[in-house]
């Protein structure tokens, strides 16, 4: 097997290509391999314009600001090219719950709920990232929260 990398301008998108002079099982199997391990990462860009893949349970939160989603990881901010209505449906599976119409969080990384201030409660993460919900998603994240504790 041969493998080689060609870094240039003109490639925006990492592409993997696989070559052989027949389709047969050594084919299929890397393919496969290629599949599972780039489906279950996500493409994005990190502040200096590196493109990065991260593990989705790497994740804290999701969300949008402008025109631009971010993805926050345990302390570096990146952005996505996905709707975060597209990230909500392909994660709601894993740990990742809507908290406001501009953000998903992993649930799994929530330090702390704070309900001392009226009308919104403060969602701290345990990477020291705090963010905002309303009353009315409270009942699901707990309800996620202690699904999860059992």
């Amino acid at each position: 097997m041969k493998i080689s990398a060609e870094i240039k301008e003109q490639f925006k998108e990492l592409e993997v290509h696989v070559c052989n002079d027949e389709l047969n099982d050594e084919v299929k199997s890397v393919m496969g391999r290629l599949h599972t391990l780039f489906d279950s990462y996500l493409s994005a860009t990190d502040e200096a314009g590196n493109k990065c893949m991260i593990h989705p349970m790497d994740v804290y939160s999701f969300y949008s600001e402008g025109q631009k989603v971010f993805v926050l990881d345990k302390d570096k901010k990146y952005v996505v090219q996905r709707k975060l209505f597209e990230l909500e449906k392909e994660f709601e599976s894993l740990s990742f719950v809507r908290i406001s119409k501009s953000e998903i969080v992993n649930y799994k990384k929530i330090r702390s709920l704070d309900m001392s201030l009226s009308g919104t409660i403060r969602v701290v993460m345990k990477n020291g990232y705090e963010t905002y919900t309303s009353r009315r998603n409270v009942s699901k994240i707990k309800q996620l929260l202690l699904k999860d504790k059992k």
